[in-house]
């Protein structure tokens, strides 16, 4: 199943050039989506009717609500790792358009006179890297990782699955060249890419691996940003959630850091 995206405005939607076939079929990756684990109003920690409380905006701040720990998806423990890795990607792509914000969950959307927060982006939905790829993981599959870019990178364990358990984190260094990383790394693991080569953590994106498909093979990432990126066509991508290109003269491949693999071995 190839499954594509047409986003932006709608005088002048973005067309992107990339795809991601999948395997198994939609359906049994994130059928279960359609219902009360996808709904939108149930992303939260907190119920729907609060999300605009004066409780909430003082315990939360600009960020708006934390989101709820989901809990395991029924028959998950039957799955095999090319299924979860493969659900991670399917479950990502749901908020394809998603711009880029400073929030906890990508439908939280801040009414007027709400606190405006790092960055002062115009109140809108969406979801920062970080938060983005620990709602993926979370709603995909109870892995609940934090949503902090530095505690999500420094991670040896994760949350989950469930409320009671804790499951191991697998660290992959930095491979020696731009093609290893295509063969050490696997669907759905976490790239950590610094601001500078040098420098620190400062963002973290979903490998799509092999189910990725570009001009020239180019292996894809799936990312929210506010950085402005080009396709293999030379257009301006837009900002949020994205398939985007990992080329050699990317930032994510110069500045890359380390992977971690939530998802266990076969």
């Amino acid at each position: 199943m190839l499954l594509t995206a047409l986003t932006g405005s709608a005088a002048e939607p973005y067309r992107s050039p990339y795809e991601v076939k999948f395997t198994f079929p939609e359906e049994e990756l994130i059928g279960d989506l359609q219902g009360a684990r996808g709904d939108w109003k149930n992303e939260a920690s907190v119920p729907y009717a609060e999300w605009f409380s004066a409780a909430t905006q003082k315990r939360f701040g600009s960020w708006g609500p934390a989101a709820q720990h989901f809990p395991p998806p029924p028959g998950v423990e039957q799955k095999g790792a090319a299924w979860m890795e493969q659900r991670i990607i399917a479950t990502a792509l749901r908020f394809r358009g998603c711009h880029y914000q400073h929030h906890h969950i990508p439908d939280w959307e801040p009414p007027a006179g709400w606190p405006i927060g790092k960055g002062a982006l115009p109140p809108a939905k969406g979801v920062d890297c970080s938060n983005f790829t620990a709602f993926v993981y979370n709603q995909a599959l109870g892995l609940k990782p934090s949503g902090d870019i530095h505690e999500q990178a420094a991670m040896t364990e994760v949350a989950g699955p469930g409320t009671e358990r804790r499951s191991p984190v697998l660290r992959i260094d930095r491979p020696a060249g731009y093609a290893d990383f295509a063969r050490q790394f696997k669907t759905g693991d976490l790239l950590f890419i610094r601001g500078q080569p040098d420098g620190e953590v400062t963002h973290v994106v979903l490998w799509v691996g092999a189910i990725g498909r570009s001009r020239n093979q180019v292996p894809l990432i799936l990312d929210s940003t506010a950085g402005a990126r080009q396709d293999e066509n030379g257009t301006t991508i837009p900002d949020g959630v994205q398939l985007r290109p990992f080329t050699t003269t990317s930032w994510y491949f110069r500045c890359a850091s380390h992977a971690l693999r939530l998802i266990p071995a076969p």
